[in-house]
C-alpha cells in the first residue's frame, strides 16, 4: 500500500507524475462538482481575470504581497471574508513555502464561504524574498483561493498554473510584462 504523508500538489514534478491521474480521480470523487465538464480542460484565462492582476505590486515582502492580493480579490467582490482567506493562506504558507522556484510563488488555500475559484496575480517591482525552494526571490505571485468543498477544482487549478509556468518562455514573458493587460496576454498565449 502506498502511503503519502505530504504531497505538494503544485510542484511540477508531482503534476507530471504517472500516478497523478489516480490521485486526481480520487479527489474528484470527493468534490461535489468538477469545475469543467468531462473532456473540457481548465485554461488559465478561465480562472484569471484581468481586474485581479496587479502590476506592479506595492508590497515589498512576502506577507504584504499575500495580503495585497487577498485585498484585491475582496475589492473586486471575489472574496467576502478577506480576513478568513488571509488566515487560511497563511496557515498553508506556514506548513511550507509556496515559493516553488524559478521565480514563482503560488500561495493558496481552501476557504469556507467562497462561492467559486478566485485568482489574483501580482508582479512585484523587484523580486521578493519568499523562502522559495531554490532560495531565489520570486518575480510573480499567483494567489489561488478555492471553496473548501472544491478539492478537485483546487488541484486542477494548481496543476494548470504550474504546468503553464514550467515553460521557460511563458515564465520569462510573464516576468517581463509591464501591465496587467500584457500579463493577461501571456496567460492567454499559454492556453493556445
Amino acid at each position: 500500500m502506498l502511503r503519502v504523508e505530504r504531497v505538494e500538489w503544485y510542484h511540477p514534478v508531482f503534476v507530471a507524475a504517472p500516478f497523478a491521474a489516480a490521485i486526481f480521480a480520487a479527489a474528484l470523487a470527493r468534490s461535489p462538482l468538477p469545475a469543467f465538464p468531462p473532456g473540457q480542460f481548465m485554461r488559465l484565462h478561465d480562472i484569471i481575470r484581468i481586474d485581479t492582476i496587479r502590476v506592479p505590486l506595492a508590497a515589498d515582502n512576502k506577507h504584504d504581497a499575500i495580503d495585497e492580493l487577498v485585498d484585491l480579490l475582496a475589492q473586486k467582490g471575489r472574496v467576502a471574508d478577506p480576513t478568513m482567506l488571509k488566515r487560511v493562506v497563511w496557515e498553508r504558507e506556514m506548513q511550507r513555502s509556496t515559493g516553488i522556484g524559478e521565480g514563482l510563488a503560488i500561495p493558496h488555500g481552501k476557504c469556507p464561504g467562497l462561492e467559486a475559484l478566485a485568482v489574483a496575480v501580482g508582479k512585484p517591482r523587484e523580486p521578493l524574498p519568499f523562502d522559495a525552494i531554490d532560495q531565489k526571490p520570486v518575480q510573480l505571485v499567483i494567489l489561488l483561493a478555492s471553496p473548501a468543498d472544491r478539492i478537485a477544482e483546487h488541484i486542477q487549478a494548481l496543476g494548470r498554473i504550474s504546468r503553464s509556468m514550467s515553460d521557460p518562455a511563458t515564465r520569462e514573458a510573464a516576468y517581463a510584462a509591464a501591465t496587467p493587460e500584457a500579463l493577461f496576454e501571456v496567460f492567454e498565449r499559454a492556453d493556445a
